[in-house]
This record gives C-alpha cells, sequence and structure tokens, in this order.
C-alpha cells in the first residue's frame, strides 16, 4: 500500500473511530447484547442464536439448505449439528439435532449442495480413516458414507454439484508416534440419482516422498520428525474453481499450496507461498504484548503466511452478467504452529540465540517491548548451520493475499488489518476471544488472526468477508480489482467490557467467529444478503444483512 493510500484510509479511519466506541459503549451502558458497529454500513447486525455454552466449539461451521430454509451448524460442545430454521424477521431458532453417533465419529466440517448435506466425519481413533458422509438436507436420512483420509477437516461441493472433496488434515498424535499422510477427498456424486454409484477417490501427495530435500531448497517447509512429504503435508482448506475442473488447497503448516486436478483426482503441484518481510514500510506488526498499546513497527522479522481458509472468485463479467475469466484465490493468513508433547517448533524471541552479525542490535530486539516475546519457528532459522538464528520466522501474516491460478500472489493487505482495528478499538486492540479487558495480549502471537473468509458478488461487485478469530468481528473489502482492493468495513459483535466472559455470557455477544457462510437473498426467507458467522468460543450463530 503506498504512502498516499495510507494516509487515506487511516484518515478516514479516525474521523469515525470515536463514533465505532461510543456505539459500543452505549450497547454496554444499556446491559444489551452488544450490537456491532461499522464503517460503511455493509453490515448490518439482526440476530444471534446462542447455545450458552462457552469454549466448547459449540457453533464452528455452517452450512445453509435453501429448500427448508434450515442452518446446520457444528456443535462439537452437544456431539451434533444442529439444525436452525430461519425466520423471515432473520430469527434463527433450533428445530432438532443430528448425533455424531449416528454418523461414525466426530463432524469436523458440513457443506450443502442442492438439497444435500455432506459431513466430514473424524474417525474414534484420529490417526485412522475418516468419512465423507452424505445425507438429504431435509429429512436428515443417509445416503452414503464414503472413507476419506485421516481427520477429514473440511468438505465442500464443487460449483457443478458432481463432486464432494474433503481435505484431509492427517495431523500426528501428541507424541509424534504416529503421523498419518495428509490427502485429499475427491467423491464423484454425478449420478445424482443413484447414489451407489457414488465412489470416493483419494489425491495422495506420495509422489512427493523422496523429494523432500528439493521441496525444503523451494521453501516449502517439511519438518516434522521422521515425517515423508506425504505424511508432512497437512491439507486445511479447499477451493474448487469457477468451472469445478481443479481445486486449490491450503497447507497451512507447510506455508504452501497445491492444485488438485478433480477428474483425476491428482495432486499437481505444490508451491511454497513465500515469507512476508515484516521490516518494510506497509508491512508492520504490533510484536509485544507488553506495550498495553497499539504499537505497530517495522522488524526484522520474516511472516509465514500459513493460510487457513481460502475461496474463489472470478472479476470479469459477461454479457449475460455472468463472471467468467480466470479464477482467483484469496486467503486468511491466520499462520499456525506444531506444539506437540512429542515435538514442539515454537519458542520467543528472546529465547533464541540471534546471530550477532545480522542482528547488531540483538539488545534491543530482545526487549519485551521490542520483538523479545514475539512466538516464531526455530525451523529454518539457522540457514548457514552454526548455530544461531539467521532468520525470525514469525506466524501468520495477519493479513489476508489474493493469488492467481499459478499460485502467484497479486495482492497483500499489509498491515491494513492491524491499523484497522488500533485505530478502531483503542486498548482492545489484539484481545484475546475468550476473556474481556485483554487489549494487546495477542500482539506477541498472531495479532488479530485472520481465519475465515468467503467472497460473494452483488451486482458487478465481488466483496470478501474475512473473520478474525482473536480480536473478533468481520472485515469486509471490494476485490472487484484483486490488485488493489478496497476497504469499505468493519462490524464487531462483542462487548469488550465484562472481565469475566464465560460468567458474562449473555453480555459479551460474539466470541471466536470461526466459520463464515454467504447466502443469497433469492434463497432465503428474509429477503436479503446474509452474512452467518459461527462463533466457536461464545457458542453463538449470528446473522448480519449484507447491504452491498
Amino acid at each position: 500500500m503506498n504512502t498516499q493510500l495510507r494516509s487515506n484510509l487511516l484518515t478516514s479511519v479516525l474521523a469515525v473511530s470515536s463514533f465505532f466506541v461510543s456505539s459500543i459503549a452505549s450497547a454496554k451502558d444499556a446491559a444489551a447484547l452488544p450490537m456491532p458497529s461499522s464503517l460503511g454500513k455493509v453490515l448490518s447486525f439482526k440476530a444471534r442464536y446462542s447455545t450458552g455454552k462457552f469454549d466448547q466449539g459449540a457453533s464452528e461451521i455452517a452450512a445453509y439448505d435453501a429448500q427448508s430454509n434450515q442452518l446446520f451448524v457444528v456443535n462439537a460442545a452437544d456431539g451434533a449439528i444442529d439444525v436452525l430454521a430461519l425466520a423471515a424477521d432473520f430469527k434463527l431458532s433450533r428445530v432438532k439435532q443430528l448425533s455424531y453417533a449416528n454418523l461414525g465419529g466426530k463432524a469436523n466440517s458440513v457443506a450443502s449442495n442442492n438439497g444435500l448435506l455432506a459431513v466430514a466425519v473424524e474417525n474414534k481413533s484420529a490417526q485412522k480413516n475418516g468419512w465423507i458422509v452424505i445425507l438429504n438436507a431435509a429429512t436428515g436420512a443417509v445416503l452414503a458414507k464414503l472413507e476419506a483420509g485421516a481427520m477429514p477437516d473440511m468438505v465442500t461441493f464443487s460449483p457443478d454439484g458432481n463432486y464432494v472433496l474433503s481435505a484431509n488434515e492427517g495431523e500426528p498424535n501428541k507424541s509424534y508416534s504416529v503421523d498419518p499422510e495428509g490427502s485429499v477427498s475427491v467423491v464423484d456424486i454425478s449420478d445424482r440419482a443413484n447414489p451407489q454409484n457414488w465412489h470416493s477417490r483419494l489425491a495422495s501427495f506420495s509422489p512427493w516422498n523422496g523429494k523432500e530435500d528439493a521441496l525444503r531448497a523451494d521453501a516449502i517447509r517439511i519438518f516434522g520428525p521422521k515425517a515423508t512429504a506425504a505424511q508432512d503435508f497437512e491439507p486445511e482448506y479447499i477451493a474448487v474453481s469457477a468451472d469445478s475442473s481443479f481445486a486449490m488447497v491450503t497447507l497451512q503448516e507447510n506455508n504452501a499450496l497445491a492444485k488438485v486436478d478433480l477428474k483425476t483426482a491428482t495432486v499437481e503441484w505444490v508451491k511454497a507461498l513465500g515469507y512476508k518481510d515484516h521490516s518494510k514500510p506497509g508491512n508492520g506488526l504490533d510484536a509485544s504484548d507488553r506495550n498495553y498499546t497499539p504499537s505497530i513497527s517495522n522488524w526484522p522479522v520474516w511472516g509465514m503466511y500459513q493460510p487457513d481458509s481460502i475461496a474463489v472468485f472470478q472479476t470479469q463479467m459477461d454479457e449475460s452478467g455472468q463472471f467468467t475469466g480466470p479464477n482467483f484465490f484469496i486467503t486468511a493468513n491466520e499462520g499456525d504452529s506444531r506444539d506437540y508433547p512429542g515435538y514442539s517448533e515454537e519458542l520467543r524471541v528472546n529465547d533464541a540465540y540471534l546471530d550477532s552479525t545480522i542482528f547488531a542490535n540483538s539488545t534491543e530486539l530482545l526487549n519485551e517491548r521490542a520483538i523479545g516475546r514475539l512466538k516464531i519457528s526455530k525451523v529454518g532459522a539457522d540457514t548457514d548451520g552454526d548455530g544461531d538464528f539467521d532468520k525470525i520466522y514469525s506466524y501468520g501474516t495477519r493479513s489476508f493475499s489474493i493469488w492467481d491460478e499459478n499460485g502467484v500472489q497479486v495482492f497483500d493487505s499489509g498491515d491494513q488489518i492491524e491499523q484497522i482495528t488500533a485505530q478502531l478499538l483503542g486498548k482492545s486492540f489484539n484481545s484475546a476471544h475468550d476473556e474481556g479487558d485483554s487489549g494487546d495480549s495477542r500482539s506477541d502471537n498472531k495479532g488479530p488472526e485472520p481465519e475465515g473468509v468467503v467472497v460473494g458478488q452483488f451486482g458487478a461487485r465481488t466483496l470478501a468477508f474475512i473473520g478474525l478469530e482473536r480480536v473478533g468481528g468481520v472485515m469486509v473489502y471490494d476485490v472487484s480489482n484483486p490488485v488493489a482492493p478496497l476497504f469499505l468495513d468493519y462490524a464487531n459483535a462483542r462487548d469488550f467490557g465484562p472481565a469475566n466472559v464465560q460468567r458474562k455470557l449473555d453480555k459479551v455477544g460474539d466470541l471466536g467467529p470461526e466459520g463464515l457462510l454467504l447466502i443469497k437473498a433469492a434463497d432465503n426467507p428474509t429477503g436479503s444478503h446474509l452474512l452467518i458467522v459461527c462463533n466457536e468460543v461464545s457458542g453463538t450463530t449470528s446473522v448480519f444483512e449484507i447491504n452491498p
């Protein structure tokens, strides 16, 4: 972002920040559930369904069936999928629950398409293969149960409805003594009327086994103890191209993307995402949780993108009003580490021995108010093998990025997310999602943590919605021009006041946005475009009206 654009953005933010903060305060004073405030009023809070369960994953991922006007929400706390009815006045009410026990294990994700519901089900023995269970959305009847890889963590349909895919993360056990291969399941359901003809294939990463050194040389992180490439790759999230021919898959811990051909169910390529230079203007970060105020600066730190969610969009429009052209992929660059009792890559900067030549100001850097407390990775940090750190690698980039079909970055939001939330939230900037009055507490560890992302087309405009897992809220950007997105709005349905958020769950609103879901106006009884936000810490599912 150039200097003038940056100045204009912050000037606009400052002009409305007092309104934003006063709106939150008035909601608190009224002792009511907090109403979100926003800049452009793209998002308007309408309703909330609460499970009343704190920090148990009671609302994680949602899918919507337009034929029955029902939301299906993964509720880990109850070991079930909550079925919520959506009314014309935006309100949600629970109709029933679908038990995991009937599916065979733990449900991690859910998706819907034209009357079908697909559920990613993890084996009770997590390192063993799980399943993709496909149900009739209206009745809940199981139509098929197809084997997937180990730990299917995300499920989605292709746009044409002919395929169901799951990202099989294949995480190791806690001792790191068992490490299954990561993979992508591709289920062909093109013969929709005959479930007996549906079949599952596994897109495997085994062709990369034996090539680990070459992958590392290409900046792909392969580092699990004694792990082959296939064991080390951990697919996190999937976005399918508009023509349903291929999928782009995030490999979060590996800081990479993979492309999967759906017709052949094969992995075409794996590419490193590279690193973000936080020493450059516009790429700053607040690296300390000991300043107790926003302190965004440039530091000699390399950020690993490590995206969680990924979404796809096109920007060209034909004469009929349909979007065409190349696919662009947007990622929420959350960051994630491997931190197990059997192996951990984590440490803080002040626990690392920095190369005295490269980091001549190491004494300054190690200060807790500088980057001393920043959580970093020891993997790849010693580039010359002499026992000290030559590079400082941090988790996530506190941004979203846009990539082309070849995995080439065309845009990154730099430090916009932290700059905007710092100006709007003040002392509540970089708060944790499980406690109140916790401003700055996440600055040393991935900051706001962009996690979820969805994209929708509204007329000629393409809007992206990015959920911030820790501080909460949703950012809205116009990405109609993918190389120059425009910030539009930030809405946060959270009250930062209560110190003990668990005891005052009915007052704090939404904590820990996990899954985001768009519902078009034509597909729901409200007559409005909707954004559904699942909040795993507060156990709430919220409805926002979109005013594009």
